[in-house]
């Protein structure tokens, strides 16, 4: 019997091991890089840097060069050359009876003019604000029409109310009264009285710039939503406590930088005055502001450094009331 041998198996040989492909680690994806935090500043910057520009070669240049010609004798048209005087024009701006009586004048009626202009235009655009608050046909040529005198220029608005409040028949104040009166009232003259001239250029300034306070205004009660009237009329609130608990609060930050904006604009009170005195007759004592005292100093009577002494002075005082009415306001401004 044939016996069969086993086949051989081949021989062991080193232990081989399957081949892998090897599998590359997955990639991490990189964060985007974080945009910097400073690049806001710089687009700011950017964006404001025309703006900035213009304020320092149009205001803070004339300002500092100003300061500077308020320590010289500075004479306009005189072949002399500028001298020293140090804090002299100063000194005689309050210690000067001729230049410290029409200084403070002057000071007396800015301060007056401020004090009635800012409260009562403030209010008045508040209440054309209000009642142009409205969805009806054609407001916004009632809105047109209410701010159509800030378009005019100041001067042109000074000849218009130098006709209505001419001191003859013929005046259109004056002719309305008349006709009112039957004949019973004569001609006044609303300019050259010192009892009333300074109350016509308010009455003037105060019709010509309430149109632009009441804009921005106006902008301040559309920002309010209107669900919270809507829950106030379900709380049975009146049209006073609205106007108390929701309109004021909702613009209270608004209402805010109308009063210190027309404020600051109360004392460049220049334009309406130096027309009506040269050519409608104005009482110059009654109405003189310091910005007009400077103009009339510099160009009148040819004294540069006094003029520049006192738009310093001026300066500082509108940069003092400023910051206290600021410092006043500040606690109860939302943020």
């Amino acid at each position: 019997m044939t016996s069969v041998e086993p086949a051989h198996s081949a021989p062991p040989g080193p232990e081989q091991t399957p081949s892998v492909t090897p599998v590359k680690p997955a990639r991490t994806t990189r964060s985007a890089r974080p945009a910097p935090r400073n690049r806001d500043w710089l687009h700011g910057l950017l964006m404001s840097a025309p703006a900035v520009v213009g304020l320092i070669v149009f205001v803070g240049v004339p300002f500092c060069y100003a300061v500077v010609l308020s320590f010289y004798n500075v004479r306009l048209g005189s072949p002399l050359e500028p001298t020293w005087f140090g804090i002299e024009q100063y000194r005689r701006l309050f210690t000067d009876p001729d230049l410290s009586g029409p200084f403070l004048r002057a000071l007396r009626n800015n301060l007056t003019f401020a004090v009635v202009v800012v409260p009562v235009q403030t209010a008045l655009a508040l209440g054309l604000a209000i009642l142009l608050n409205r969805k009806l046909k054609a407001i916004g040529l009632f809105r047109s029409l209410f701010f159509m005198p800030v378009v005019f220029p100041m001067a042109l608005v000074a000849v218009i109310w130098r006709l209505i409040l001419a001191r003859s028949d013929e005046g259109m104040l004056n002719s309305a009264l008349y006709a009112v009166s039957f004949g019973n009232w004569g001609a006044f003259d609303w300019l050259g009285d010192s009892a009333t001239a300074m109350a016509s250029i308010i009455v003037l300034s105060i019709w010509q710039g309430v149109g632009f306070q009441m804009v921005i205004l106006l902008a301040g009660l559309q920002q309010i939503p209107g669900e919270l009237y809507e829950a106030a009329e379900l709380d049975r609130a009146t049209r006073w406590q609205q106007f108390r608990h929701v309109t004021l609060p909702g613009i209270h930050g608004t209402l805010v930088f109308v009063a210190m904006l027309t404020s600051v604009l109360s004392f460049r009170v220049f334009d309406q005055v130096y027309v009506l005195v040269r050519g409608g007759g104005l009482d110059e004592d009654a109405t003189r502001t310091v910005m007009y005292q400077a103009v009339t100093t510099a160009f009148d009577q040819n004294n540069i450094g006094q003029a520049s002494a006192i738009t310093v002075v001026f300066f500082l005082i509108v940069v003092v009331l400023t910051l206290i009415q600021r410092r006043v306001v500040r606690p109860g401004i939302e943020d």
